[in-house]
């Protein structure tokens, strides 16, 4: 599931990167939760908690149904 997940962060971070942030990925547990670092812009705005649950978590779930969610750490 690993390794899932990073492709598809792959492909999210260009967009990410476009406005001077970006995403690490930290873990991924087999309960389903993912674990990413929010860098750059993105660690520190305020839309931040919006980009990772309407944009980055929307996205990792439609592709990999088993995730329960992704949180920031």
């Amino acid at each position: 599931m690993r390794d899932r997940v990073e492709t598809i962060l792959k492909e999210i971070r260009p967009a990410l990167q476009a406005d001077g942030g970006d995403v690490e990925l930290v873990d991924v547990s087999q309960e389903g939760t993912v674990k990413v670092r929010l860098k750059g812009a993105c660690g520190s705005c305020p839309m931040s908690a919006i980009t990772l649950k309407n944009g980055i978590e929307r996205i990792l779930k439609e592709k990999v149904p088993e995730l329960k969610e992704v949180v920031a750490v």
